[in-house]
Parts: C-alpha cells; structure tokens; sequence
C-alpha cells in the first residue's frame, strides 16, 4: 500500500462517514458530496496508514481490522475537533464592550432588540474608569472621550458629550446655588486629578472657578460622580450620567461645554461578524440617545 504519511483529518471525516454507512453512496449522501470524492479520500487514507481499511464488495464496505481498530480513534478525534469548534463558536458569539462607568444605563434599553434580531451573540460590559486597551486584547470595542490619538484604531465618532453643572441637595442647602454658573467664586468644588486635565469639564472649571475651593480632587470619572453626590461640592460633570442620578440636581439648563464621544476598534476585530454586529449596534444606540448624551 505504500509508506505510511501524514494523516489528513479530513480523510478520517470520511472514513467514518463510509464505516457508519457502509456505502460509498450512503457517505457521499451524508456529507453532501460525490461517492467519487469519498473513494478518493478513502484510497489517500490508506495510503497514509499503509493498509487497506474497508474490503469493497457486492453488498457496500466491510471494515478490514485495520479499519475496526481506526473507528475509535477517529471518532475520538471528531469529539475533539466538535469539541474545539463549540469552543471557538462561543468565544466568537461574546463580543467585549468597554464602556465608562456609570455609561451601561444607554445601552440597557436596547439591549433585548439585538437579542430578538442576533440571539446568538452575547455583549460582555467592560465597565470601568481606566481606559481599557484593545492592543493587549482587553475588549473588542470601546467608548472613547476626547481626541482619538492612537493612529492603530479605528474611530467612529458618533456625538458630542454635554457637560454641566451639578450638586447634591445636602450642598445646596448648606451654601445654596451660584447665581451664575460662570461665577463660582466663594464656593467648593470637585476638582479633577491631574490625568483628567485633558477633559473639557476640567478645563471649563478652570477657567470659571476663579475664586472657589477646591475641596476634593478626583482621580477617576466615577469618583467626581460620587464626591458631588455626597455633598463635596459643585461639580462639572458629563449629562448622560449625571442627569439619571437621582443624588444630584442640575444647576442650569444650559451645556457648558462638549467632549467628542467616538467608537474605537482594532482593524483586524472586524474580521469578527459578531464584533461587525455590535459595533453597528453601538453606533446605532449612541446615535438614538445623541439628545440624552449632547445634554
């Protein structure tokens, strides 16, 4: 039969087809194609082993012992390639999604239309106040604020983030509210920490807070959230989360100032059709809540 090669395992996909049915007929019917091409792939087989598998005969296939003994082995190595397949399926089906915290709140409405439309993909929120990186495969997409400075993403910006101005009850019954949001002179304030300078809240409070007390400085987003609420001080804070919280009360009506607000991929995430799917989802999302995020 020749010298034994590699073993193809394509060529025990229809081996086991031909065993099971014990025709050339049955096993192209089953795995939809020509008999020809399992006679083919049954002959490269046994070429690759170096003996003979099945005897041919008036009645369909007979398993030579050669072939009895292949039969396990080879149905063990399907449950291993149905095993790997389920496996890479799953994980293919779970789409990571970075969102800054407090930011879930905009996607929960919509979240059980992409389950009716694509029930076979599964969004895991990656809520948090760092930014997540997608290089070191973290997410799949992400919600960026600000300026996209990494040439190696791909961004799609889809709005612009309003800001304004926000305080508990219990700090507006202690110092009650500025008579003008741009004179905030005489009162505390949430300070942001310095790797939040960049944000455009951060500047617009320097440069109308001339003459106010920093009482707090916040080093996350969620912390500038969570020092307003419990009374610090005025803060500058993004609409979308503050507006839902019900710890704090807007100072006035009109957005200070604005953030672009973008959707970021890696290139190669799109070769993904579920990563395709929720970033045409998010996109879609954001651009329907576009009121609530421009505040």
């Amino acid at each position: 039969m020749g010298r034994p090669g590699n073993l193809d395992w394509n060529d025990l996909r229809h081996f086991l087809a031909a065993a099971r049915a014990r025709t050339l007929a049955g096993a192209a019917r089953g795995l939809g194609v020509e008999h020809s091409t399992i006679g083919r792939r049954l002959t490269a087989l046994e070429r690759a082993l170096g003996g003979a598998l099945f005897v041919r005969g008036p009645d369909g296939l007979r398993l030579t012992p050669l072939g009895e003994k292949l039969v396990p082995l080879a149905e063990q190595i399907e449950r291993s390639a149905n095993a790997l397949q389920a496996e890479v399926s799953a994980e293919t089906a779970r789409v990571r999604f970075a969102v800054l915290t407090g930011c879930v709140t905009l996607f929960s409405p919509h979240m059980e239309k992409l389950r009716r439309s694509h029930p076979e993909i599964s969004v895991e929120f990656v809520s948090s106040n760092r930014r997540i990186d997608l290089h070191k495969d973290e997410a799949d997409l992400a919600m960026r604020v600000g300026p996209i400075r990494d040439e190696r993403l791909l961004a799609r910006k889809v709005a612009d983030a309003g800001w304004s101005l926000y305080a508990s009850p219990e700090y507006l019954d202690r110092r009650g509210a500025p008579l003008n949001p741009r004179g905030l002179a005489g009162h505390d304030l949430v300070g942001f920490g310095e790797h939040l300078a960049w944000l455009e809240g951060a500047q617009w409070l320097v440069e109308h807070g001339r003459g106010a007390n920093v009482a707090v400085q916040a080093q996350e987003p969620a912390d500038l959230v969570a020092a307003a609420a419990a009374g610090a001080g005025l803060a500058v804070l993004p609409c979308e989360v503050a507006n839902t919280d019900p710890r704090l009360k807007r100072l006035t009506a009109e957005v200070l100032c604005r953030t672009p607000l973008s959707v970021v991929y890696r290139r190669e995430a799109l070769l993904s059709k579920p990563v395709q799917i929720v970033v045409r989802f998010v996109i879609d999302v954001l651009r329907a809540e576009a009121k609530t995020i421009h505040g």
